[in-house]
């Protein structure tokens, strides 16, 4: 029963497969998972199917549980909710959410999976990599009460920073895409949803998720005088253009990057990436976050999945792997 599994490998840029994987057996310290949900972080994952990373930033962009090297063949991924099907009593039996990869069972170590509270459907589950992130800019932005903030990029990452900050005292949060139908997203999660031509100016905060030079530019002429762009955007291989002439020198303006590789110096001497993943998932028993669900495939559909959301013509937000069977 654990000596084999599926897993989706990129076998090179532009062309993912399914392949038999096998199994170490558990040891005393490890857990043996069974896969129910694996969801794909669109930005990131693309990136790398289409093999967009940057040669000096392969040892950054690993994952946690990746097998294989940029650009290829590599197993790559980092959104998985599944049961525990051996390991400790406390976890046996138990739903569990690990930055691992697409893949039908897997053996970890215990201390790599984090227990979803029973008011968590698996579905949601999977968001949790999502929010971590989104907690991570947010302790990196420090927003204020009162704020008035707009988030550029509604994506999944941008969506769940909207919907965090928007729980906020007193702020007034604004979404800004091009596609027009994140517009029910935005209704869902309780902020406001405008175009770029139509957004309000004059921010103390904005977050840019878009991964673009022209929403990176358009963030800028957003803020106030003085404020801050909070950058989630990895453009990899992208050179990103910007007009400096502007307001940027006299507003005193500022742009600065947010990863979530590394807990946000705000709160590194205090919390863990254990520490902040596990209040990612305590974030998502609000159902608000169903929003960001936006398509559901089967596992072995996934390697035509890749390349229809590299190529665009799969519209998704967060798009879900079901590994049920029946």
């Amino acid at each position: 029963m654990w000596s084999h599994a599926q897993a989706f490998w990129l076998r090179e840029p532009g062309l993912g497969e399914i392949r038999p994987v096998p199994l170490d057996e558990p040891g005393p310290g490890d857990v043996f998972v069974r896969t129910v949900h694996t969801a794909i972080s669109r930005g990131t994952e693309t990136l790398v199917f289409r093999g967009g990373v940057p040669t000096s930033q392969y040892a950054a962009m690993r994952a946690p549980f990746q097998e294989g090297d940029f650009p290829g063949p590599i197993k790559y991924g980092y959104l998985n909710v599944g049961i525990v099907e051996h390991g400790p009593t406390a976890l046996r039996g138990r739903t569990v959410f690990c930055l691992y990869p697409h893949q039908t069972a897997y053996v970890v170590p215990a201390q790599a999976v984090f227990l979803v509270p029973d008011d968590v459907p698996p579905e949601r589950a999977v968001l949790a990599g999502t929010l971590e992130t989104a907690v991570n800019a947010l302790w990196d932005a420090a927003p204020l009460v009162g704020d008035r903030i707009t988030v550029v990029g509604a994506g999944m990452v941008g969506c769940a920073v909207a919907g965090l900050v928007a729980r906020f005292p007193g702020v007034s949060v604004a979404l800004v895409d091009i596609d027009v139908s994140r517009a029910e997203v935005a209704a869902a999660l309780g902020v406001d949803f405008t175009l770029p031509a139509d957004a309000a100016d004059g921010r103390d905060l904005v977050v840019h998720t878009s991964a673009t030079s022209a929403g990176l530019q358009r963030s800028l002429d957003l803020l106030a005088p003085e404020g801050t762009v909070i950058d989630l955007s990895w453009y990899g291989d992208t050179e990103v253009s910007l007009s400096l002439g502007g307001s940027f020198h006299s507003g005193r303006l500022g742009i600065r990057a947010s990863q979530v590789g590394t807990v946000s110096g705000a709160r590194r001497g205090r919390r863990s990436a254990a520490d902040r993943l596990a209040l990612a998932l305590d974030l998502l028993r609000d159902p608000a976050f169903d929003a960001l669900i936006s398509g559901v495939s089967r596992f072995d559909e996934l390697p035509d999945v890749m390349t229809r959301l590299a190529d665009g013509s799969l519209p998704a937000l967060c798009h879900l792997i079901s590994y049920r069977t029946g």
